[in-house]
């Protein structure tokens, strides 16, 4: 398949649904507490969507069941939500969707901490979250994908001893949740294809607390670590350009994270 470098116009459009999916994700962000279910959290997600003019991308896609892949602790990405799923005080969750409005998909993903994290998964999630904004810097005219790779694992695995996952990767996005070309999480600086301008791609580190390794279980979607410790993962939608641009946001998300953690801390 070739890559489908964008038009300006089209990239606004992009932009639209992607701060569709920021303003879920940070609507989400309140109910993230011990007790609740992640298909509550599915189909509050699913509503607040179509309530914006969106469609949740991820529903139907190669017959997946719900519009947020929603990832627990050693889940790496594709968790399936359900009633049965709980939060429970101590857990990461990784909320990931995709939304769809006119015509154009924005994706991106964000793993959040129940409660009040140990320090070492504190560390993970800000390692993780940190690579890809490294990654990021890398996604300008000229470069090439394997820069952005090497930005990951460089900083998570060469510098952390994290394992950063190699069999799920980023991907172009825009007509389609997932077009050419894909962006892995590790590489080789000055290697792979060229980054072109207005190519618009989600790059997304998923970093392991442990091995790299992974595995798909029985429903062929949910993808866990080998050695089933944690896994954090984020993602943003960005364009290619002499500067790289964010089109989706983090902004509201850590406003009601930062939110959450206050009224924590006035609790404890």
């Amino acid at each position: 398949m070739a890559i489908y470098c964008k038009t300006n116009e089209e990239i606004e459009l992009i932009k639209e649904s992607s701060l569709i999916v920021g303003n879920v994700l940070a609507h989400l962000t309140s109910l993230l507490q011990p007790g609740i279910n992640t298909k509550m959290l599915d189909d509050v997600g699913e509503q607040f969507i179509l309530d914006n003019g969106g469609v949740p991308t991820f529903k139907g896609y190669k017959g997946f069941p719900a519009s947020f892949c929603i990832s627990i602790n050693e889940v790496v990405v594709h968790g399936i939500p359900n009633v049965n799923t709980v939060l429970k005080e101590g857990d990461i969750i990784s909320l990931d969707c995709g939304v769809t409005k006119n015509g154009f998909v924005g994706d991106s993903a964000y793993t959040f901490a129940i409660g009040e994290p140990v320090d070492k998964v504190k560390h993970l999630l800000k390692v993780t979250k940190e690579s890809l904004f490294l990654a990021i810097n890398q996604a300008v005219f000229g470069n090439r994908v394997g820069d952005i790779g090497y930005a990951v694992q460089a900083y998570c695995e060469n510098r952390f001893g994290y394992g950063v996952v190699r069999s799920m990767c980023g991907h172009g996005v825009g007509k389609q949740l997932h077009e050419e070309p894909e962006i892995p999480n590790y590489g080789q600086r000055g290697k792979g294809t060229k980054l072109l301008r207005n190519m618009v791609i989600a790059i997304e580190p998923m970093v392991n607390m442990g091995v790299k390794e992974i595995e798909i279980l029985k429903d062929n979607w949910t993808c866990v670590t080998q050695d089933r410790k944690l896994s954090a993962h984020y993602e943003h939608t960005v364009a290619v350009g002499n500067k790289s641009e964010i089109l989706t946001t983090f902004k509201a998300i850590e406003a009601a994270e930062n939110k959450n953690i206050n009224l924590y801390n006035c609790h404890k």
